[in-house]
């Protein structure tokens, strides 16, 4: 259960205190005017000690709650016998003390203690039988087991309150653990697949034509250490543990950053051509889903649809963007594609923003992807 703040406790106990000192003064006063006729005639010092008690009860409940409410049913026995104002002084002594226990100590510690309250009040009320004795008893009843009550309500709801933030806790650490799971298969799958077109080629032409051999290692040992960038970003967002934000472990890519994707692609044999990635008024994350798009796209493009041509276009409306590439190979996804991870982190990007997506073979041949991201007017000011 959460703990309130040192300010809180030092205000709380200011209260209970102030409290505790204006019920001495009032009935004390009372007491030393004479003011009051008790229905069973007890000591002064008797009725000192009960107003005393009482006082002492409510400023000890925070710190010993089982003390300070027996505390309170001990004081309630000579009020209760005296009766007048020593009463309610009394009861509201242990309603307070009970409120704490029934906050603080398990439910079955605090039924104990609210009966033993209520058996107290029942034995004093029904032994002076009287024409008041319903109500005083429904009153004396009643402000102990509605303490109780408050306090137990008060307990249950600081604690759905914190498993509730327990639950959104654990529900970004999940959306956190997805998303970086999705930018490590972007990036690692993209740079993969040129690496591995990049050394079947070299390996192919390494006889007859070296020059072209060492171009594919050139395109290789940059793919390689770009990846290594990324992927240490990446591992230093899972490092972080004192909030050090993503941006200070590197810059995550923008839509102008597709053109180095394109020349990466042209470098595996994908002539890639593109329209509109000058769009710079998207939301960040936004412009992040459209160039991973994008990314995955070309990706499956450079590892399925064989020597060809892509064309990438982004269009971007009202609170809107839609992007779509389309190709004119072999017009087919292959089995592990299909099956793998590509196609639904694509379909799960499009999905956080309730956009449209779509993904399949062309009747004239190639293969089409398109996405449609809408968003809020409010994430514009997020850029």
């Amino acid at each position: 259960m959460k703990q309130p703040s040192a300010l809180s406790q030092r205000v709380a106990y200011t209260i209970d205190a102030l409290l505790a000192l204006v019920l001495v003064v009032a009935v004390g006063g009372n007491l030393a005017a004479g003011t009051w006729t008790f229905l069973v005639a007890i000591p002064m010092w008797l009725a000192w000690a009960t107003v005393v008690t009482s006082g002492i009860a409510i400023a000890l409940r925070r710190h010993r709650p089982l003390v300070a409410y027996g505390l309170g049913l001990g004081s309630l026995v000579p009020a209760l016998l005296a009766d007048n104002a020593l009463g309610p002084a009394a009861l509201l002594a242990a309603a307070c003390a009970l409120y704490t226990v029934a906050l603080e100590h398990p439910r079955a510690r605090s039924l104990i203690a609210m009966g033993l309250g209520l058996v107290l009040v029942m034995i004093f009320e029904v032994a002076r039988l009287g024409p008041n004795t319903i109500a005083s008893t429904a009153f004396a009843g009643g402000g102990v087991a509605g303490s109780w009550a408050l306090g137990w309500m008060t307990r249950q709801r600081r604690a759905n309150l914190a498993q509730l933030a327990e639950t959104q806790a654990d529900q970004a650490v999940s959306d956190e653990r997805l998303r970086i799971a999705r930018e490590m298969h972007d990036v690692v799958a993209h740079s993969m697949s040129l690496i591995a077109v990049k050394a079947a080629v070299g390996n192919h032409v390494a006889r007859e034509q070296p020059e072209e051999a060492r171009e594919a290692l050139r395109v290789i040992e940059l793919t390689s250490r770009e990846t290594l960038v990324e992927l240490r970003r990446m591992l230093g967002v899972l490092r972080s543990g004192d909030g050090t934000p993503e941006a200070a472990l590197g810059p995550a890519p923008k839509l102008a950053d597709l053109r180095t994707l394109a020349e990466r692609a042209g470098q595996a044999g994908v002539r890639v051509e593109l329209s509109g990635e000058a769009v710079d008024d998207l939301p960040e994350g936004v412009a992040l889903s459209v160039y991973r798009i994008t990314q995955e796209a070309v990706t499956n493009v450079v590892k399925h649809a064989g020597p060809s041509a892509c064309r990438v276009t982004i269009t971007e409306g009202p609170g809107e963007v839609s992007v779509e590439i389309v190709d004119d190979g072999r017009g087919e996804v292959s089995p592990p594609a299909v099956g793998g991870h590509g196609l639904i982190g694509m379909r799960e990007r499009v999905a956080v923003y309730g956009g449209d997506f779509e993904a399949g073979p062309l009747p004239a041949g190639g293969f089409r992807v398109f996405a449609r991201l809408p968003y809020a007017a409010k994430e514009v000011g997020t850029r």
